[in-house]
């Protein structure tokens, strides 16, 4: 019985010390809280109503997110559009209204930045700012983005507005001038708690639009692109150096990244809008509320990434068969995309190629599969090699993605006059029998699948 009784033990214990254990590793930085939601969105349908598979989707923690292109293209998102507070990362709209200022003329990155006693002691994130500091406009934002300076925060808003609340004033209209859908400002730092707590709060869609706004401004890409950074204030009528260490650990995990900012308070969690640039492609990841300070870097990679792998070169001449064009003395061998009736003639066509044989666009390959339609042009007179016969037009989910005019492979001369004669009695005699009176243009050009999904699944 004791036996029986010390092997129960045991079992019991070895359950508890395996519970443990898995507990730990699901808490462990990095782990696995990482999910594909059938909600999440992709480029503007669920991952459920596109029937993508878990391994085509991209695996993040944080709860609110969104990855879209400098062009405003959004490829994924998670609760986008949900309210939230985004702590720190206001500090991007911040800097916005700052540069406004200065691209409006009033002020320019020379404009003297003093810090008052409230700014110096605002606390949390600090630049190491003391009252009574000047500086200039330019180093006040990297003050502001590097470290994440709350002093700065003010102290710029004060410096250009007069007060706080003339200042977040602004940021509240730019927003809406961007067309935020739910976002509301009250104080230019992003705190969020005690003296501070209030309806601030925003939303990963509008944060986006805020960052792409942003991203526009050589002042600030150089603010948040560069690392750890060393300035020049005046202090008590002399020159000091502060030492601004980055909060933006993006950089070292990513070699495509270009910053932005982070954010984090007990409301956000960890919070990070960063930005990337690849293959001449610049995207924006949004994520709010990721499990740990190291994860929001690793779920904006994961986001960065997986647009840049599912983002596919797409070749528009898929032809199986080839054809000389014979163009300003030359022979070149290309792809047969299209027969061209030449009305004049029953039976001739002209072989067409495009203007471009080797054209690609670039596409989104999880958006579907590519469509393409083919207009010819009414052929009658003398058509010459490199003529514009048609145009192509093709298609990813009914959004033209590429149009490509359709040229002339050969010469092709219209009827003479004798030869007129000729066919104009054989088209009297084909249409008492029916038969057709010219040629039929047709495509030989194809659209191979983008996605296989059953190669996928």
């Amino acid at each position: 019985m004791e036996q029986q009784s010390r092997t129960a033990r045991a079992r019991i214990l070895s359950c508890v010390l395996a519970a443990a254990l898995a507990f730990s590793l699901a808490l462990a930085p990095g782990a696995a809280l990482a999910d594909v939601r059938k909600a999440d969105v992709v480029l503007g349908q669920t991952v459920d109503a596109r029937g993508l598979s878990i391994a085509q989707c991209p695996s993040i923690d944080a709860e609110y997110a969104l990855v879209m292109d400098s062009e405003g293209t959004v490829y994924f998102e998670r609760n986008a559009t949900s309210p939230t507070q985004i702590a720190s990362i206001t500090k991007v709209m911040t800097a916005v209204v700052a540069l406004d200022a200065v691209e409006r003329g009033e002020a320019t990155l020379d404009t003297k930045v003093t810090v008052s006693e409230r700014a110096a002691h605002v606390g949390e994130s600090s630049a190491g700012l003391a009252a009574g500091d000047e500086m200039t406009l330019e180093t006040a934002l990297l003050a502001l983005m590097v470290p994440s300076g709350n002093d700065a925060a003010i102290a710029i808003a004060e410096s250009l507005s007069g007060s706080e609340q003339a200042f977040v004033a602004r940021m509240n209209e730019k927003a809406a001038e961007l067309g935020c859908v739910d976002t509301v400002f009250a104080n230019p730092h992003g705190l969020d708690a005690g003296e501070f707590a209030g309806d601030q709060h925003s939303c990963a869609a509008d944060v986006a639009k805020i960052v792409q706004y942003a991203m526009r401004d050589e002042s600030f890409r150089a603010a948040v692109g560069g690392g750890d950074a060393t300035v020049q204030v005046m202090r008590a009528g002399a020159t000091a150096d502060i030492f601004l260490e980055s909060t933006d650990r993006f950089m070292d995990i990513y070699d495509p990244a270009i910053g932005v900012k982070t954010g984090f308070t007990e409301l956000a969690g960890n919070s990070f809008a960063g930005a990337a640039e690849k293959d001449g492609l610049e995207v924006y990841a949004v994520v709010i509320h990721s499990s740990s300070e190291q994860q929001r870097f690793e779920d904006a990679k994961t986001l960065c990434e997986w647009v840049y792998e599912h983002r596919v070169s797409y070749q528009l001449a898929n032809s199986p068969r080839t054809t000389t064009l014979n163009a300003d003395g030359q022979a070149v061998e290309v792809p047969l995309v299209a027969e061209v009736a030449h009305s004049a003639w029953i039976d001739k066509t002209v072989e067409a190629t495009f203007a471009d044989p080797a054209a690609t666009v670039d596409i989104f390959d999880l958006n579907g599969n590519v469509s393409q339609s083919f207009e010819f042009d009414e052929l009658s007179g003398d058509v010459k090699a490199g003529d514009k016969v048609g145009t192509a037009t093709f298609k990813q989910r009914n959004t033209v993605i590429a149009t490509m005019d359709l040229v002339a492979c050969e010469d092709v001369d219209a009827p003479d006059f004798f030869e007129g004669i000729g066919i104009w009695w054989d088209r009297l005699f084909r249409g008492f029998s029916g038969q057709p009176q010219t040629a039929q243009s047709t495509t030989v050009n194809e659209t191979p699948l983008v996605v296989d999904k059953t190669a996928a699944a």
